[in-house]
Protein backbone atom coordinates (compact mmCIF):
# COMPACT_ATOMS: atom_id res chain seq x y z
CA UNK A 1 0.00 0.00 0.00
CA UNK A 2 1.60 3.33 -0.56
CA UNK A 3 2.42 5.52 2.09
CA UNK A 4 0.33 8.51 -0.05
CA UNK A 5 -3.03 6.84 -0.06
CA UNK A 6 -4.54 8.69 2.78
CA UNK A 7 -7.78 10.08 1.77
CA UNK A 8 -10.21 12.48 3.64
CA UNK A 9 -12.93 10.22 4.17
CA UNK A 10 -10.64 7.54 5.08
CA UNK A 11 -9.35 9.65 7.76
CA UNK A 12 -12.50 11.05 8.87
CA UNK A 13 -13.91 7.85 9.37
CA UNK A 14 -10.78 6.40 11.33
CA UNK A 15 -11.26 9.80 13.71
CA UNK A 16 -14.54 9.03 14.23
CA UNK A 17 -14.59 5.65 15.34
CA UNK A 18 -11.60 6.25 17.93
CA UNK A 19 -14.22 9.46 18.78
CA UNK A 20 -16.83 6.83 20.11
CA UNK A 21 -14.65 4.26 21.67
CA UNK A 22 -13.18 7.14 24.01
CA UNK A 23 -16.29 8.94 24.53
CA UNK A 24 -17.91 6.02 26.63
CA UNK A 25 -15.12 6.55 29.28
CA UNK A 26 -16.31 9.86 30.33
CA UNK A 27 -19.79 9.18 29.83
CA UNK A 28 -21.25 6.80 32.01
CA UNK A 29 -19.89 9.34 34.72
CA UNK A 30 -22.67 11.80 34.48
CA UNK A 31 -24.75 8.86 34.66
CA UNK A 32 -23.95 7.67 37.92
CA UNK A 33 -26.78 9.32 39.93
CA UNK A 34 -29.36 7.98 37.79
CA UNK A 35 -27.74 4.33 37.59
CA UNK A 36 -27.83 4.52 41.36
CA UNK A 37 -31.63 5.32 41.59
CA UNK A 38 -32.92 2.88 38.65
CA UNK A 39 -34.37 -0.69 38.59
CA UNK A 40 -31.57 -2.80 38.58
CA UNK A 41 -30.49 -1.31 42.06
CA UNK A 42 -26.58 -1.80 42.25
CA UNK A 43 -24.45 -1.57 45.16
CA UNK A 44 -21.57 0.88 45.69
CA UNK A 45 -19.67 -1.61 44.41
CA UNK A 46 -21.37 -2.26 41.55
CA UNK A 47 -21.36 1.45 40.30
CA UNK A 48 -17.92 1.42 40.76
CA UNK A 49 -17.00 -1.86 38.40
CA UNK A 50 -19.95 -0.46 36.30
CA UNK A 51 -17.54 2.95 35.57
CA UNK A 52 -14.46 0.74 35.53
CA UNK A 53 -14.75 -2.44 33.89
CA UNK A 54 -14.65 -0.44 30.29
CA UNK A 55 -11.79 1.00 31.11
CA UNK A 56 -9.71 -2.02 33.10
CA UNK A 57 -10.24 -4.23 29.92
CA UNK A 58 -9.72 -1.65 27.43
CA UNK A 59 -6.43 -0.47 28.65
CA UNK A 60 -5.40 -4.18 29.53
CA UNK A 61 -6.02 -5.50 26.15
CA UNK A 62 -4.10 -2.65 24.08
CA UNK A 63 -1.00 -4.11 23.48
CA UNK A 64 -2.07 -7.48 22.50
CA UNK A 65 -5.22 -6.09 20.20
CA UNK A 66 -2.66 -3.62 18.47
CA UNK A 67 -0.16 -6.94 17.27
CA UNK A 68 -2.87 -8.87 16.59
CA UNK A 69 -4.05 -6.55 14.31
CA UNK A 70 -0.55 -6.14 13.01
CA UNK A 71 -0.37 -9.90 11.77
CA UNK A 72 -3.92 -10.27 10.57
CA UNK A 73 -5.16 -7.44 9.48
CA UNK A 74 -5.59 -3.57 10.90
CA UNK A 75 -9.09 -3.19 8.75
CA UNK A 76 -10.52 -6.31 9.80
CA UNK A 77 -9.20 -5.72 13.51
CA UNK A 78 -11.36 -2.46 13.34
CA UNK A 79 -14.12 -3.96 11.84
CA UNK A 80 -14.00 -6.77 14.76
CA UNK A 81 -13.62 -4.22 17.35
CA UNK A 82 -16.35 -2.20 16.15
CA UNK A 83 -18.68 -5.18 16.23
CA UNK A 84 -17.58 -5.89 20.01
CA UNK A 85 -18.56 -2.77 20.76
CA UNK A 86 -21.71 -2.92 19.52
CA UNK A 87 -22.73 -6.12 21.05
CA UNK A 88 -21.20 -4.64 24.78
CA UNK A 89 -23.10 -1.54 23.91
CA UNK A 90 -26.84 -3.35 23.40
CA UNK A 91 -25.90 -5.95 26.46
CA UNK A 92 -25.53 -3.10 28.26
CA UNK A 93 -28.54 -1.19 27.28
CA UNK A 94 -30.98 -4.26 27.99
CA UNK A 95 -29.02 -5.42 31.02
CA UNK A 96 -32.02 -6.64 33.53
CA UNK A 97 -29.35 -6.72 36.66
CA UNK A 98 -25.59 -4.64 37.71
CA UNK A 99 -23.63 -8.12 36.56
CA UNK A 100 -25.04 -8.17 32.95
CA UNK A 101 -24.46 -4.32 32.79
CA UNK A 102 -20.84 -4.46 33.86
CA UNK A 103 -20.03 -7.58 31.48
CA UNK A 104 -21.60 -5.66 29.06
CA UNK A 105 -19.22 -2.05 29.95
CA UNK A 106 -16.13 -5.03 29.59
CA UNK A 107 -17.05 -6.36 26.21
CA UNK A 108 -17.54 -2.98 24.71
CA UNK A 109 -13.95 -1.89 26.15
CA UNK A 110 -12.87 -4.91 24.19
CA UNK A 111 -14.03 -3.49 21.31
CA UNK A 112 -12.29 -0.17 21.85
CA UNK A 113 -8.73 -2.03 22.16
CA UNK A 114 -8.97 -3.28 18.96
CA UNK A 115 -10.55 0.04 17.85
CA UNK A 116 -7.99 2.33 18.86
CA UNK A 117 -4.72 1.10 18.13
CA UNK A 118 -5.85 -0.45 14.46
CA UNK A 119 -6.98 2.93 13.77
CA UNK A 120 -3.81 4.66 14.40
CA UNK A 121 -1.74 1.94 12.85
CA UNK A 122 -3.93 2.32 9.23
CA UNK A 123 -2.98 6.29 9.76
CA UNK A 124 0.42 5.89 10.06
CA UNK A 125 0.38 3.24 7.29
CA UNK A 126 -1.42 5.18 4.57
CA UNK A 127 0.42 8.73 5.79
CA UNK A 128 2.80 10.45 3.35
CA UNK A 129 5.70 11.05 6.03
CA UNK A 130 4.97 14.84 5.66
CA UNK A 131 1.94 14.12 6.58
CA UNK A 132 2.00 12.26 9.51
CA UNK A 133 2.19 15.00 12.13
CA UNK A 134 -1.36 16.43 10.61
CA UNK A 135 -2.69 13.07 10.72
CA UNK A 136 -1.41 12.14 13.95
CA UNK A 137 -2.89 15.94 15.38
CA UNK A 138 -6.47 15.13 13.54
CA UNK A 139 -6.27 11.43 15.71
CA UNK A 140 -5.16 13.27 19.19
CA UNK A 141 -8.07 15.62 18.46
CA UNK A 142 -10.62 13.26 18.11
CA UNK A 143 -9.68 11.57 21.20
CA UNK A 144 -10.19 15.00 22.92
CA UNK A 145 -13.49 15.65 21.39
CA UNK A 146 -14.45 12.13 22.65
CA UNK A 147 -14.06 12.99 25.75
CA UNK A 148 -16.21 16.18 25.18
CA UNK A 149 -18.43 14.21 23.22
CA UNK A 150 -18.68 11.05 26.19
CA UNK A 151 -19.21 14.36 28.67
CA UNK A 152 -22.45 16.21 26.71
CA UNK A 153 -23.93 12.63 25.65
CA UNK A 154 -23.73 11.48 29.45
CA UNK A 155 -25.25 14.98 30.12
CA UNK A 156 -28.31 14.93 27.86
CA UNK A 157 -29.18 11.37 28.69
CA UNK A 158 -28.78 12.24 32.36
CA UNK A 159 -31.21 15.02 32.23
CA UNK A 160 -33.37 14.15 29.45
CA UNK A 161 -33.59 10.62 28.60
CA UNK A 162 -32.33 7.18 30.56
CA UNK A 163 -29.16 5.21 31.20
CA UNK A 164 -30.17 2.78 28.72
CA UNK A 165 -31.08 5.18 25.53
CA UNK A 166 -27.14 5.78 25.87
CA UNK A 167 -25.65 2.53 25.17
CA UNK A 168 -28.67 1.91 22.79
CA UNK A 169 -27.67 4.77 20.69
CA UNK A 170 -24.38 3.27 20.31
CA UNK A 171 -25.45 0.06 18.20
CA UNK A 172 -26.86 1.65 15.10
CA UNK A 173 -24.11 4.29 15.75
CA UNK A 174 -20.97 1.46 15.48
CA UNK A 175 -23.25 -0.45 12.34
CA UNK A 176 -22.96 2.90 10.72
CA UNK A 177 -18.65 3.37 11.34
CA UNK A 178 -18.74 -0.18 10.58
CA UNK A 179 -20.28 0.54 6.68
CA UNK A 180 -18.06 3.69 6.29
CA UNK A 181 -14.85 1.74 7.47
CA UNK A 182 -15.64 -0.98 5.11
CA UNK A 183 -16.62 1.13 1.92
CA UNK A 184 -13.54 3.62 2.56
CA UNK A 185 -11.02 2.55 4.34
CA UNK A 186 -8.39 0.27 2.51
CA UNK A 187 -6.75 -3.09 3.81
CA UNK A 188 -2.75 -2.54 4.31
CA UNK A 189 -0.06 -4.96 4.58
CA UNK A 190 -0.17 -7.45 6.87
CA UNK A 191 2.92 -8.19 8.96
CA UNK A 192 4.31 -12.01 9.06
CA UNK A 193 6.82 -11.08 11.23
CA UNK A 194 4.42 -10.32 14.14
CA UNK A 195 3.77 -13.06 16.65
CA UNK A 196 0.53 -13.31 18.40
CA UNK A 197 2.64 -14.84 21.39
CA UNK A 198 -0.24 -16.68 23.09
CA UNK A 199 2.07 -16.62 26.49
CA UNK A 200 3.36 -13.32 26.13
CA UNK A 201 -0.60 -12.04 25.42
CA UNK A 202 -1.84 -14.02 29.05
CA UNK A 203 1.27 -12.62 30.96
CA UNK A 204 1.01 -9.26 29.71
CA UNK A 205 -2.51 -8.93 29.97
CA UNK A 206 -2.90 -10.14 33.55
CA UNK A 207 -0.22 -7.79 34.55
CA UNK A 208 -1.64 -4.69 33.51
CA UNK A 209 -5.22 -5.77 34.52
CA UNK A 210 -3.96 -6.43 38.14
CA UNK A 211 -1.76 -2.45 38.21
CA UNK A 212 -5.26 -0.94 36.54
CA UNK A 213 -7.12 -2.82 39.03
CA UNK A 214 -4.76 -1.16 41.92
CA UNK A 215 -4.68 2.23 40.54
CA UNK A 216 -8.24 2.29 40.07
CA UNK A 217 -9.28 0.66 43.53
CA UNK A 218 -7.19 2.31 45.31
CA UNK A 219 -8.31 4.93 46.45
CA UNK A 220 -11.71 2.87 47.31
CA UNK A 221 -10.02 0.43 49.57
CA UNK A 222 -7.04 2.12 50.56
CA UNK A 223 -3.68 2.17 49.27
CA UNK A 224 -1.99 0.01 51.53
CA UNK A 225 -4.94 -2.37 51.76
CA UNK A 226 -4.05 -6.24 50.89
CA UNK A 227 -6.04 -6.47 48.17
CA UNK A 228 -4.38 -3.14 46.30
CA UNK A 229 -1.21 -4.13 47.49
CA UNK A 230 -1.99 -7.51 46.22
CA UNK A 231 -2.62 -6.01 42.76
CA UNK A 232 0.43 -4.37 42.26
CA UNK A 233 2.64 -7.27 43.30
CA UNK A 234 0.38 -9.75 41.22
CA UNK A 235 0.82 -7.10 38.25
CA UNK A 236 4.60 -6.27 39.01
CA UNK A 237 5.51 -10.15 38.96
CA UNK A 238 3.51 -11.05 36.20
CA UNK A 239 4.59 -8.16 33.88
CA UNK A 240 8.33 -9.45 34.67
CA UNK A 241 7.57 -12.85 33.76
CA UNK A 242 6.27 -11.42 30.50
CA UNK A 243 9.85 -9.50 29.99
CA UNK A 244 11.81 -12.75 30.77
CA UNK A 245 9.73 -14.97 28.66
CA UNK A 246 9.76 -12.03 25.88
CA UNK A 247 13.62 -12.02 25.94
CA UNK A 248 13.96 -15.67 25.40
CA UNK A 249 11.70 -16.15 23.05
CA UNK A 250 12.41 -16.89 19.31
CA UNK A 251 8.78 -14.13 18.44
CA UNK A 252 7.72 -12.45 21.40
CA UNK A 253 4.55 -10.17 21.52
CA UNK A 254 7.22 -7.40 21.31
CA UNK A 255 11.06 -6.97 22.23
CA UNK A 256 11.15 -5.53 26.00
CA UNK A 257 14.72 -4.06 24.87
CA UNK A 258 12.51 -1.05 22.41
CA UNK A 259 12.48 0.55 26.06
CA UNK A 260 16.64 0.76 25.78
CA UNK A 261 15.11 4.26 24.01
CA UNK A 262 15.39 7.23 25.66
CA UNK A 263 13.00 9.29 23.18
CA UNK A 264 10.37 5.62 23.75
CA UNK A 265 10.79 6.34 27.47
CA UNK A 266 10.22 10.15 27.28
CA UNK A 267 7.50 9.91 24.53
CA UNK A 268 5.69 7.44 27.00
CA UNK A 269 6.25 9.24 30.14
CA UNK A 270 4.69 12.72 27.90
CA UNK A 271 1.74 10.80 27.04
CA UNK A 272 1.01 9.19 30.50
CA UNK A 273 1.40 12.77 32.02
CA UNK A 274 -0.79 14.89 29.58
CA UNK A 275 -3.77 12.27 31.15
CA UNK A 276 -2.89 12.18 33.85
CA UNK A 277 -3.44 16.13 33.93
CA UNK A 278 -6.62 15.91 31.92
CA UNK A 279 -8.62 13.39 33.70
CA UNK A 280 -7.38 14.70 37.11
CA UNK A 281 -9.37 17.93 35.49
CA UNK A 282 -12.14 15.82 34.29
CA UNK A 283 -12.60 14.38 37.16
CA UNK A 284 -13.14 17.35 39.44
CA UNK A 285 -14.85 19.18 36.64
CA UNK A 286 -18.50 17.74 36.28
CA UNK A 287 -18.37 17.40 39.79
CA UNK A 288 -17.30 21.38 40.72
CA UNK A 289 -19.93 22.64 37.83
CA UNK A 290 -23.13 20.55 39.14
CA UNK A 291 -21.95 20.43 43.01
CA UNK A 292 -20.57 23.77 43.78
CA UNK A 293 -21.97 26.09 40.50
CA UNK A 294 -25.17 24.34 40.30
CA UNK A 295 -25.19 23.67 36.71
CA UNK A 296 -27.41 20.29 35.25
CA UNK A 297 -26.60 17.69 33.20
CA UNK A 298 -26.78 18.86 30.10
CA UNK A 299 -25.50 22.38 31.03
CA UNK A 300 -22.40 20.85 32.26
CA UNK A 301 -22.05 18.83 29.22
CA UNK A 302 -21.80 21.95 27.21
CA UNK A 303 -19.50 24.48 29.63
CA UNK A 304 -16.95 21.66 29.18
CA UNK A 305 -16.85 22.33 25.27
CA UNK A 306 -14.72 25.00 25.25
CA UNK A 307 -11.99 22.44 25.56
CA UNK A 308 -12.37 21.30 22.38
CA UNK A 309 -12.15 24.77 21.00
CA UNK A 310 -8.48 24.57 22.87
CA UNK A 311 -7.23 21.77 21.52
CA UNK A 312 -8.43 22.21 17.65
CA UNK A 313 -6.71 25.38 17.94
CA UNK A 314 -3.52 24.02 19.14
CA UNK A 315 -3.26 21.35 17.25
CA UNK A 316 -3.19 23.33 13.70
CA UNK A 317 0.51 24.74 15.95
CA UNK A 318 1.18 21.26 16.74
CA UNK A 319 1.64 20.64 12.77
CA UNK A 320 3.56 23.62 11.94
CA UNK A 321 6.20 23.12 14.53
CA UNK A 322 6.24 19.55 14.06
CA UNK A 323 10.46 19.24 13.21
CA UNK A 324 10.99 20.58 16.81
CA UNK A 325 9.16 18.09 19.05
CA UNK A 326 11.08 19.10 22.21
CA UNK A 327 9.83 22.53 22.56
CA UNK A 328 6.47 21.36 21.09
CA UNK A 329 5.67 19.00 24.11
CA UNK A 330 7.82 20.46 27.02
CA UNK A 331 5.82 23.74 26.27
CA UNK A 332 2.29 21.75 26.04
CA UNK A 333 2.95 20.05 29.07
CA UNK A 334 4.05 23.04 31.59
CA UNK A 335 0.97 24.75 30.11
CA UNK A 336 -1.15 21.53 31.41
CA UNK A 337 0.14 21.75 34.68
CA UNK A 338 -0.12 25.32 35.06
CA UNK A 339 -3.69 25.65 33.61
CA UNK A 340 -4.05 22.89 36.37
CA UNK A 341 -2.56 25.46 39.10
CA UNK A 342 -4.53 28.27 38.35
CA UNK A 343 -7.82 25.71 37.98
CA UNK A 344 -6.82 24.68 41.83
CA UNK A 345 -7.72 28.67 42.17
CA UNK A 346 -11.76 28.09 41.77
CA UNK A 347 -13.88 28.18 44.54
CA UNK A 348 -17.82 29.10 44.66
CA UNK A 349 -17.20 32.67 43.64
CA UNK A 350 -15.32 32.16 40.72
CA UNK A 351 -17.14 33.10 37.46
CA UNK A 352 -17.32 30.87 34.70
CA UNK A 353 -15.56 33.02 32.28
CA UNK A 354 -12.49 32.86 34.44
CA UNK A 355 -13.03 29.21 34.92
CA UNK A 356 -12.82 28.46 31.48
CA UNK A 357 -9.35 30.33 31.26
CA UNK A 358 -7.91 28.01 33.00
CA UNK A 359 -9.91 25.26 30.79
CA UNK A 360 -8.60 26.97 27.48
CA UNK A 361 -4.76 26.67 29.00
CA UNK A 362 -5.24 23.03 29.65
CA UNK A 363 -6.74 22.26 26.32
CA UNK A 364 -3.86 24.36 24.51
CA UNK A 365 -1.66 22.13 26.22
CA UNK A 366 -3.04 18.95 25.26
CA UNK A 367 -3.70 20.22 21.38
CA UNK A 368 0.01 21.13 21.19
CA UNK A 369 1.96 18.25 22.88
CA UNK A 370 -0.29 14.78 22.40
CA UNK A 371 0.03 14.61 18.47
CA UNK A 372 4.54 15.19 18.66
CA UNK A 373 3.88 12.86 21.44
CA UNK A 374 2.24 10.22 19.24
CA UNK A 375 4.75 10.45 16.80
CA UNK A 376 7.17 9.61 19.01
CA UNK A 377 5.62 6.80 20.44
CA UNK A 378 4.36 5.09 17.35
CA UNK A 379 7.54 5.87 15.39
CA UNK A 380 10.10 4.28 17.93
CA UNK A 381 8.65 1.02 17.26
CA UNK A 382 9.65 -0.51 13.41
CA UNK A 383 6.60 -0.16 10.77
CA UNK A 384 5.91 -3.29 10.45
CA UNK A 385 4.35 -3.06 14.18
CA UNK A 386 2.67 0.32 13.99
CA UNK A 387 -0.53 -1.39 15.91
CA UNK A 388 1.75 -2.49 18.82
CA UNK A 389 3.47 0.61 18.84
CA UNK A 390 -0.09 2.92 18.76
CA UNK A 391 -1.17 0.32 21.51
CA UNK A 392 1.71 0.75 23.78
CA UNK A 393 0.82 4.91 23.68
CA UNK A 394 -2.73 4.10 24.20
CA UNK A 395 -1.89 1.80 27.19
CA UNK A 396 0.29 5.02 28.28
CA UNK A 397 -1.96 6.97 27.72
CA UNK A 398 -5.05 5.32 29.85
CA UNK A 399 -2.56 4.68 32.68
CA UNK A 400 -1.96 8.32 33.01
CA UNK A 401 -5.32 9.05 32.87
CA UNK A 402 -6.33 6.22 35.53
CA UNK A 403 -3.57 7.35 37.80
CA UNK A 404 -4.75 10.93 37.55
CA UNK A 405 -8.76 10.19 38.74
CA UNK A 406 -7.10 8.07 41.36
CA UNK A 407 -4.25 10.97 43.01
CA UNK A 408 -7.40 13.20 42.69
CA UNK A 409 -9.66 10.96 44.37
CA UNK A 410 -7.11 10.34 46.72
CA UNK A 411 -6.68 14.01 47.99
CA UNK A 412 -10.34 14.33 47.75
CA UNK A 413 -11.33 11.82 50.19
CA UNK A 414 -8.59 13.64 52.89
CA UNK A 415 -10.90 16.90 52.91
CA UNK A 416 -14.05 17.27 53.76
CA UNK A 417 -15.83 18.52 50.82
CA UNK A 418 -15.23 18.66 47.10
CA UNK A 419 -14.42 22.71 47.61
CA UNK A 420 -12.32 22.69 49.96
CA UNK A 421 -10.16 19.40 48.05
CA UNK A 422 -10.37 20.60 44.84
CA UNK A 423 -7.66 22.74 45.22
CA UNK A 424 -5.40 20.69 46.91
CA UNK A 425 -6.02 18.04 44.20
CA UNK A 426 -5.32 20.30 41.48
CA UNK A 427 -2.43 21.51 42.75
CA UNK A 428 -0.98 18.49 43.76
CA UNK A 429 -1.07 17.23 39.95
CA UNK A 430 -0.41 20.12 38.41
CA UNK A 431 2.93 20.07 40.52
CA UNK A 432 3.53 16.57 39.39
CA UNK A 433 2.81 17.50 35.79
CA UNK A 434 5.07 20.16 35.78
CA UNK A 435 8.34 17.38 37.95
CA UNK A 436 7.43 15.17 35.17
CA UNK A 437 7.35 17.95 32.36
CA UNK A 438 11.55 18.24 33.35
CA UNK A 439 12.31 14.37 32.62
CA UNK A 440 10.16 14.69 29.47
CA UNK A 441 12.10 17.42 27.80
CA UNK A 442 15.67 15.72 29.42
CA UNK A 443 14.48 12.53 27.24
CA UNK A 444 13.91 14.02 24.27
CA UNK A 445 17.99 16.21 24.83
CA UNK A 446 19.02 12.45 24.31
CA UNK A 447 21.47 12.11 21.49
CA UNK A 448 19.93 8.61 19.72
CA UNK A 449 22.73 6.32 19.01
CA UNK A 450 22.77 3.09 16.53
CA UNK A 451 19.34 0.85 16.21
CA UNK A 452 19.76 -2.77 17.82
CA UNK A 453 18.08 -5.73 16.20
CA UNK A 454 15.01 -6.49 16.34
CA UNK A 455 14.85 -9.56 17.32
CA UNK A 456 14.15 -11.25 20.65
CA UNK A 457 17.71 -13.05 20.37
CA UNK A 458 19.69 -10.38 18.29
CA UNK A 459 18.95 -11.73 15.08
CA UNK A 460 19.01 -8.79 12.49
CA UNK A 461 16.66 -7.63 10.42
CA UNK A 462 16.23 -5.25 7.02
CA UNK A 463 14.53 -1.71 8.54
CA UNK A 464 13.76 1.14 6.31
CA UNK A 465 14.74 4.44 7.66
CA UNK A 466 11.83 7.28 7.02
CA UNK A 467 13.73 10.13 5.81
CA UNK A 468 11.67 12.64 6.96
CA UNK A 469 12.70 14.14 10.42
CA UNK A 470 9.57 14.41 12.27
CA UNK A 471 8.81 11.39 11.75
CA UNK A 472 11.78 8.69 11.94
CA UNK A 473 11.67 5.53 13.58
CA UNK A 474 13.75 5.99 17.30
CA UNK A 475 16.75 3.72 17.90
CA UNK A 476 16.18 1.37 20.35
CA UNK A 477 19.19 2.30 22.11
CA UNK A 478 20.42 5.74 23.25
Amino acid sequence: MPTHALKRPVLLALCACVLVAQSMVAAINLLIPQLSSSSLHPSHTEILWTVDAYVIVFAGLLVPAGALGDRYGRKGALLAGLALFAAGAATSALATGPAVLIAGRGLSGAGAALITPATLSILMQLSAPEHRARSMGAWTLSIGLGGAAGNLGGGLAGQFLTWRALFAVMVPLAAVLAVAVSATVPRTERSARSSPDPLGTLLLTAGLVAVLFGIIEGPTYGWTSARILGAFASGALLIAAFTLHALRSAAPLFDPRVFTSARLRAASLGTATGFFGLFSLFFVNSQYLQGVKGYGAAVTGVAIMPLVFGMAVAQKLATRWAGRPRAVIGTGLALIGLGLLGASTADAGTPYAVFVCWLLVISAGAGLSMPALTVGVVTSLPAHQAGLGSGLGTTARETGAALGVAVTGTVLSAHTDLLHGMGPALRTVGVVVLGATALVVAGYGRRPGKRRPEGARGTARATTRDPHPATTSQPYGR
